[in-house]
């Protein structure tokens, strides 16, 4: 597997911080982020949308990220990108 570690929350303390990697072999996003709160998960697993079933199956899992991210969360995605173009 080649992970590629991207940032880390800039605001990050001793015990909290959300993370961003590249995962450059599966051209996917791997995100540490903080739970989110009970009532918040369930009105995730509680809209229907279409192409989305209602709940969060167990292999998946609701997180927060702050905003303050999104230019770490663009270079994972920039990163991902460029790997998946030098596929044959």
């Amino acid at each position: 597997m080649s992970i590629l570690f991207v940032g880390i929350d800039p605001n990050t303390g001793d015990h909290e911080s959300p993370t961003v990697w590249a995962d450059l072999e599966n051209h996917e996003l791997v995100l540490q982020g903080w739970k989110p709160s009970p009532e918040l998960e369930a009105e995730c697993a509680a809209l229907e949308l279409p192409g989305h079933a209602v709940g969060i199956p167990d292999t998946e899992a609701v997180i927060r990220i702050p905003a303050r991210m999104v230019d770490t969360i663009r270079e994972a995605c920039d990163a991902v990108e460029r790997a998946a173009a030098k596929l044959p």
